[in-house]
């Protein structure tokens, strides 16, 4: 197969995005950052990321099994999952390329800038108690999650899977999640069942499932073992990605040039506001800056809620002055973590949490 359309290698210097990633940017969209105002993402603005092509999946047809290390293999169908007790829980959701297209040199595949995130609230059946109509065998240490997506990449074809160790898949906000924002899943979001796991990046959140099976060693898919794994060179293991690194978003203040995207806004206060999250420690600052990073000052964040795995508000006061500027803004986290504003350069461009830029034009 060509080795040219695959992920897996990174662009030479200057090199712009290729029609194979133009194609892929017009499947899979990002969330207009303007959309930061709602607390929740409606689902048609809600980031997408589809490895191959949406299943088709009538509701009435679908059946998940679980089975492999378990003393009573299950098939449920969506009635009878709808019997078992229900949850909701708001989560942020990030893609783990999210920032890629900004490194440089560049990652060769879906060419996200800050744009792949969007927050929504998802019922379904917490996930431990499906496992515990399973039962579970002491003796297994992951769960591989399977969907019906199916395809080819970079040479392997492949079910869409991934794993989790039994005690991450039993936390108690884990779901098994037939309705996004009070409303049966859409096709895309993964139609009729998807995992959603709060807290990690988007590849854990496994859609079209279909089958959960327990194991006695670590799932070594391409999705777990391959891809997604931070290296600096493609002979090297790799560390997983798991968990968002904390990330702070501006939403663009004023309003845009039609090509380039650049701010306009006119002398005097301008309020700026955005978003803050992180899948591991919770958010407790944000700063911002007005000279791309040369000054900061603190912005108001708003009080801690209920919803853990769900971005928070910030907002600060600005006066702008004729000229250009470039704002950003850092998220801090209760364990230290500050969110750099250099890149964290790896293979895949994965977990790249450098501040965003957003350049703004004061008028005279």
């Amino acid at each position: 197969m060509d080795e040219i359309s695959t992920p897996g290698r990174v662009a030479e210097p200057g090199a712009g995005i290729t029609l194979h990633e133009l194609q892929l940017a017009a499947r899979n969209h990002g969330l207009p950052l303007e959309a930061m105002r709602y607390d929740l993402t409606p689902p048609g603005l809600h980031y997408l990321l589809i490895h191959y092509d949406i299943p088709y999946l009538p509701a009435d047809a679908w059946r998940l099994r679980v089975d492999g290390l378990v003393d009573r293999p299950l098939e449920l169908d969506l009635a009878a999952l709808r019997t078992m007790p229900t949850h909701t829980v708001r989560v942020t959701m990030e893609c783990a390329g999210n920032g890629r297209a900004r490194l440089e040199p560049r990652p060769v595949s879906q060419p996200w800038l800050v744009e792949a995130i969007g927050t929504a609230e998802w019922t379904g059946v917490p996930l431990r108690h499906v496992l515990a109509a399973a039962g579970v065998d002491a003796s297994a240490v992951e769960l591989v999650f399977t969907g019906a997506d199916h395809g080819v990449e970079r040479g392997v074809e492949q079910d869409y899977q991934r794993s989790l160790t039994v005690a991450d898949a039993s936390e108690p906000d884990v779901l098994l999640a037939y309705a996004m924002n009070g409303a049966p899943l859409t096709p895309q979001h993964g139609a009729p069942v998807r995992l959603v796991t709060p807290g990690w990046y988007g590849m854990a959140q496994v859609k079209w499932l279909v089958r959960i099976e327990a194991v006695a060693t670590p799932f070594e898919g391409f999705q777990q073992a391959t891809a997604y794994r931070f290296r600096q060179q493609p002979d090297e293991p790799g560390e997983p990605v798991t968990r968002m690194a904390p990330r702070a978003l501006l939403v663009p203040p004023g309003f845009p040039d039609f090509m380039s995207r650049v701010r306009v806004v006119r002398p005097g206060p301008v309020p700026l506001e955005g978003r803050a999250w992180s899948g591991r420690s919770p958010v407790t600052a944000v700063e911002v800056s007005a000279d791309g990073g040369g000054t900061w000052f603190p912005a108001d964040l708003d009080p801690p809620n209920m919803h853990r795995w769900a971005w928070r508000r910030w907002r600060a006061a600005w006066t702008a002055t004729p000229g250009t500027h470039v704002l950003t803004a850092r998220a801090l986290t209760a364990d230290g973590e500050e969110q750099p504003t250099a890149q964290a350069w790896n293979r895949g461009g994965f977990a790249n949490n450098a501040a965003q830029h957003v350049e703004v034009h004061c008028l005279t």
